[in-house]
């Protein structure tokens, strides 16, 4: 049953793809996958059961979290990846159960530049060495994340287009394991953020300097996935607004004007977030601070949009989506906090999701 008294759970349709509603599960690393042999970045039954369950609360669309586009694109050598066949194999079982549910899978492709190599947050978060499952770090310059990680290896043009080629190879098994949705990662200060961002792209050739020299490796990742991303299928990309740098980083202003050009090449919907390229950025927190970045992109590019951060209220969330702030919400520790949000979300608006039929008792 589809709701038509609530904006959040109005479907949205993007190119033939039809999201029967608008809360979103935003894409967040599980750090729970096999960091060698055979198995390495293959998806178990943890992350199986973790986005069952929010696709069984009613969620209609599932990023599911950032996976690796070779083994040291990996943010930590417990990521996900998808390289080989294994992996793809794997993640279909995935697909399968969320589109059973009705909730859409979509998948975030990205490498973590300099930023790679990294424990589980739980464990610290710092470097993992190339003696402990981990590798050299590669990057647009050769500029460490903080003290005490790592000086990356500066990627030669050559490199650059290796890694343009390993995006649209994992597109391509993104589709073969069944997602619907690819999203590009050129977020919080990982390899595509890196290059677009002057805090940590020194370069002085085609890839650095300039505004469309920065851009120009984003670009030509999404040129080479649109590439190979059938044309009925929505392409998505996510930034961060601004690294909260002042002019000395990425800024709004070049944000608006990359989702333009992001628009031109294809892309149907960004994902706004903000921040990660700098470990102690000055950002001010507080419920859904990010909105007004993903509004200004959404007016001033008429790109289509999704809102995250700090949103955890039902209404909250509805008011986003119906003042046209964004066409989509998503949702990230509340959906960790709880998988069922989307049903008891529908409920306190009035409205109505897919619920399994064992379920049905508890309506």
């Amino acid at each position: 049953m589809e709701s038509v008294l609530s904006a959040l759970f109005e479907p949205l349709t993007l190119r033939s793809l039809t999201v029967p509603n608008r809360a979103w599960m935003a894409p967040m690393c599980q750090y729970s996958a096999d960091p060698t042999g055979p198995c390495a970045g293959v998806p178990g039954d943890w992350h199986f059961a973790h986005y069952a369950a929010r696709a069984t609360g009613g969620t209609g669309l599932i990023l599911v979290e950032s996976t690796a586009v070779s083994p040291e694109g990996r943010i930590s050598p417990a990521d996900l990846g998808i390289w080989n066949d294994t992996q793809t194999r794997a993640f279909r079982r995935i697909t399968s159960f969320l589109t059973a549910q009705g909730t859409v899978p979509g998948l975030q492709i990205g490498h973590a530049g300099r930023k790679a190599s990294t424990d589980r947050p739980w464990r610290g978060g710092g470097p993992v060495g190339p003696g402990a499952d981990g590798w050299q770090p590669l990057a647009p310059s050769p500029v460490p994340f903080d003290t005490g990680h790592p000086v990356p290896t500066e990627l030669t043009t050559g490199g650059i287009a290796r890694i343009t080629g390993q995006f649209a190879d994992a597109a391509r098994r993104a589709l073969d394991a069944g997602f619907r949705v690819v999203e590009i990662h050129g977020a919080h200060g990982y390899l595509l953020g890196e290059f677009l961002s002057p805090h940590s792209n020194k370069r002085t050739d085609a890839y650095g300097g300039s505004f469309t020299n920065r851009t120009r490796f984003a670009l030509e990742v999404v040129d080479a996935v649109r590439a190979v991303w059938p044309d009925d299928l929505p392409l998505f990309f996510r930034v961060s607004a601004t690294d909260w740098l002042g002019p000395d980083g990425w800024t709004a202003d070049e944000t608006v004007r990359f989702a333009g050009l992001l628009k031109e090449h294809g892309v149907d919907l960004l994902d706004v977030s903000s921040g990660g390229n700098a470990p102690r950025a000055d950002i001010p927190t507080g419920p859904g601070y990010q909105v007004p970045f993903a509004s200004r992109v959404r007016s001033g590019a008429g790109l289509s949009v999704a809102a995250v951060g700090l949103i955890t209220e039902a209404g909250q969330a509805d008011k986003i989506v119906a003042n046209g702030e964004a066409d989509a919400v998503l949702l990230g520790r509340e959906l960790l906090r709880n998988p069922s949000w989307a049903r008891h979300a529908a409920r306190e608006l009035g409205a109505a999701v897919r619920v399994p039929d064992p379920y049905l008792r508890s309506v």
